[in-house]
């Protein structure tokens, strides 16, 4: 990461703004649902020599749109600015690649294609799902805009094209490669400012009787399990089906199955065509949009009732640890993914912790986006010896756990902090 992940005061304006409308209706009916603190970029992790800079802290609140039902950001960070020197890779999720070979299988399954047939996965990330289309005998191609990773998927022997995508983009690959039999976009749906242009590009692209297939964290998962660190500054979007149906309509498309996948906390998994081809809706379609609309996701209280439960956590575990504090016990966190930065702002618990544990090596050496904790490798927990290790990875709390049974046998204690508060 170098300095051009910090502003000046002159450089603000150029890489925030606050839209005032739907991304994806256009309506104007938006209403704050959900207040969140300000938070730093969420995976901008710093080195040792730019911990005298401060990093810009931007609004995460949520926004409910009264036309179409969708849940959003409207403050918008300039996607250049968050993905030019990005962190993530695929292979550091647990299980992650191993889902993606079960999609690449039941997408094969599913269509068929004639051997050669072209694939392009759109946010393509270190090419862990176009890996396994290739496999399929898939002529693949990959859209990655954050550089160092589209160079590892380069060396893997996949195309790849540095950039965003666009619907130019869209008409220069077709005009150069021809039309797109399969189009993918996994966990990348949620990231995109400009949703009708991007739907315009995959309109363009994919072929007659091509498929479009995305995954999206699920916001029915995210409310119901209290999935709040899946929300931050990439994520502009939290999607559920009905939002999604509409919008595709609008655009000559149209969703054909849906799919919910446990992934990432919760995802959808959706199929999609352009309107009036060959495959016939799912059953699925209609059970998953009177589903949502009978829990009540159609209504803006729904939102308004999670973030007064989410406060209700956020208290709790405030005073847990101020009472740690108060008695002389140290506490360490357990993560530093982009989402553990939310949790770090959302809970206030920043000037209560020491360090940052994590087994991915990336992050380690370097320092929380704001508060600039220290990321150290999980081993250093037997030489540090804290008395409490905050688990900000609570999805993976169990095999946390278990792969430091050691640290619990020798006196230590595990706070899980969701989907509610647990000591171990």
């Amino acid at each position: 990461m170098n300095s051009e992940n910090f502003l000046t005061e002159e450089s603000k304006s150029r890489i925030y703004f606050k839209r005032d409308r739907c991304r994806l209706c256009n309506s104007l009916s938006v209403e704050l649902v959900m207040p969140f603190v300000a938070t730093p970029v969420g995976d901008h992790y710093v080195a040792a020599g730019q911990l005298d800079i401060s990093q810009e802290a931007y609004s995460l609140d949520l926004y409910f749109c009264n036309s179409c039902g969708q849940l959003q950001l409207l403050d918008v960070v300039d996607p250049a600015f968050i993905y030019g020197e990005y962190l993530y890779e695929t292979s550091t999720s647990m299980g992650l690649v191993e889902h993606f070979q079960r999609y690449a299988d039941d997408l094969i399954e599913t269509i068929h294609p004639h051997q050669g047939s072209f694939a392009v996965d759109i946010g393509c990330n270190d090419g862990s799902f176009l890996k396994y289309l290739r496999q399929k005998n898939l002529s693949v191609l990959g859209i990655e805009p954050a550089k160092e990773i589209a160079k590892k998927v380069e060396s893997a022997g996949i195309d790849v094209l540095n950039t965003f995508f666009s619907h130019e983009l869209a008409c220069k690959i077709k005009e150069e490669r021809g039309a797109a039999t399969v189009i993918s976009a996994n966990n990348v749906m949620a990231n995109v400012e400009d949703l009708g242009d991007f739907a315009k590009g995959i309109r363009e692209l994919l072929s007659p009787d091509g498929i479009f297939t995305f995954e999206s964290g699920s916001l029915v998962d995210l409310i119901r399990n209290c999935v709040i660190d899946n929300i931050y500054h990439e994520h502009l979007c939290y999607f559920r089906l009905n939002p999604l149906v509409k919008y595709f309509q609008n655009h000559g498309l149209e969703v054909v199955d849906i799919q919910h996948s446990p992934t990432k906390g919760g995802s959808l998994r959706g199929t999609i065509q352009h309107k009036g081809t060959s495959r016939n809706i799912s059953p699925a379609v209609l059970d998953r949009m009177s589903w949502e609309t009978s829990l009540g996701f159609d209504q803006a209280e729904t939102y308004k009732e999670f973030a007064s439960r989410m406060e209700g956590i956020r208290k709790q575990l405030l005073s847990l640890l101020n009472d740690l504090k108060k008695n002389g016990k140290t506490i360490s966190g357990y993560g530093a993914s982009v989402g553990v930065t939310t949790l770090l702002y959302y809970y206030g618990a920043g000037q209560m912790l020491d360090v940052l544990y994590d087994d991915n090596p990336i992050k380690q050496g370097l320092y929380s986006p704001g508060y600039h904790i220290p990321v150290n490798p999980s081993p250093d927990i037997y030489k540090n010896k804290p008395d409490y290790i905050l688990i900000f990875a609570w999805r993976y709390a169990v095999p946390i756990m278990k792969k430091h049974a050691q640290y619990l046998a020798n006196g230590g204690h595990f706070i899980v902090p969701l989907p509610g508060i647990e000591v171990i």
